[in-house]
């Protein structure tokens, strides 16, 4: 193995050693600073020039996450989340029809806005209606984490793994969002169903749920950054007919809610998760620069993921495995030059679809498990690592065989190629 290729595969390994640590809960491992670091090693001992690093970085990617954080940040501050959480509760007569309006109202929302965004908004909210209510928050919480994952799966926007497999595939919004949507909505529903069947004293309980009063929302607003959601989402889906791409889109879009918003811009620009388009920005050139010394290169021309039954299997597979061990973004990552090879839209969806169900296997599988564990912690609800396993796993194990199925059936239909 020559030198360059060596220096190459231990930067590699020690990189993705750091990612799978900081999956651990309790390991104090930062991940964007593993992947930082590789990146930097990367370019010192010459495995690739700076000029090829920056080269390497998405960019359409990293705009793309840039202008929907914008959004997100200005629908949140504008009170458009909370919109929706009153909605909710105003809706919500029983437990059972709570936890089919969270699970609906999360999945819904994280096919739209990136669900780690969604679930940062809602969970404090879920907790406070199930306090104010006396009710159990564990299976409304796990319910959120589930759909939010499951809902994300459906479109480009829904989660960053989407974002990346929709750019990298060229298939449209719309194409995207059809393919997939049946997986989601099923998946949804199975999320409840699966719910209601490990918490069946929670849910036996039929006293009506009473909610206290809310402080008025600022309706002006959220109507004016609600409109201009809107419009980038009919964007996205003429995009092509517009001659535009999604990234533009949701550049366009951020531009103009900042300019109409009421929220300062500064407040707004603070909360966009610069961290995050540090570790993507890394990752590319980290997995770049592998990929440039030639490591990849025997399995590259072996197709190793071929467009039929068997490679729907191994992407399915690979998914579920690696998702629990690197967590489904940087697994994604590393699966882009394979998927480039083999050209295939039905790969692309397969990698997009079963990377974001496999997340919901475990408390590590996907950001967005992390950050309602951890942010029910701060209000004193702990989900432990088995509570979690009982329902993410049978909901996994449900949906992977469901998206597996009804893209293989897709593809002897002709739908996809």
């Amino acid at each position: 193995m020559p030198t360059t290729a060596l220096i190459a595969l231990i930067i590699f390994v020690f990189t993705y050693l750091g990612i799978i640590f900081t999956r651990l809960p309790g390991v104090n491992v930062d991940r964007p600073s593993a992947a930082y670091f590789g990146a930097i090693a990367m370019v010192v001992f010459g495995v690739i020039t700076l000029e090829e690093a920056v080269s390497a970085i998405d960019t359409n990617t990293i705009f793309l996450l840039l202008g929907m954080m914008i959004v997100i940040a200005t629908l949140q501050l504008d009170g458009f989340f909370d919109l929706i959480a009153r909605l909710t509760v105003r809706y919500a007569g029983s437990r059972i029809r709570l936890l089919s309006l969270i699970v609906l109202a999360t999945g819904l929302s994280s096919a739209f806005l990136v669900n780690d965004a969604v679930v940062l908004m809602f969970t404090p909210v879920i907790i406070h209606i199930c306090r104010s209510s006396k009710c159990n928050p564990l299976p409304y919480l796990i319910g959120e984490i589930l759909a939010s994952n499951v809902g994300s799966a459906m479109t480009i926007t829904g989660n960053p793994q989407n974002m990346l497999v929709g750019l990298a595939s060229n298939i449209s919004y719309g194409r995207f969002m059809l393919h997939l949507l049946p997986i989601s909505l099923v998946g949804l529903g199975l999320t409840i169903l699966v719910l209601r069947l490990l918490y069946k004293q929670e849910f036996a309980n039929n006293t009506p749920l009473v909610f206290p009063e809310e402080k008025p929302l600022q309706l002006g607003q959220i109507v004016r950054s609600g409109s201009v959601f809107a419009l980038i989402v009919i964007g996205f889906f003429l995009g092509k007919f517009l001659n535009l791409s999604i990234p533009l889109i949701a550049l366009m879009g951020s531009a103009l809610i900042l300019l109409i918003g009421k929220a300062k811009p500064s407040s707004i620009i603070h909360q966009v998760d610069w961290v995050l388009l540090l570790f993507f920005a890394s990752l590319f050139i980290v997995v770049a620069a592998v990929e440039k010394t030639g490591l990849f290169s025997g399995l590259l021309q072996g197709n190793l993921f071929s467009a039929d039954l068997k490679g729907l299997g191994l992407v399915h597979g690979t998914s579920l495995l690696f998702s629990q061990v690197v967590s489904n973004v940087p697994f994604a990552v590393l699966m882009l030059p394979f998927l480039k090879a083999a050209g295939s839209d039905l790969l692309w969806l397969a990698l997009a679809s079963a990377s974001t169900l496999a997340g919901n296997a475990t408390i590590i599988g996907a950001m967005a498990n992390l950050i309602v564990i951890e942010s029910a912690q701060k209000e004193g609800v702990f989900i432990g690592f088995m509570t979690f396993l009982k329902a993410g796993l049978v909901v996994t194990l449900l949906t992977l065989p469901l998206s597996m199925g009804w893209l293989y059936l897709q593809h002897l239909w002709g739908w996809i190629v």
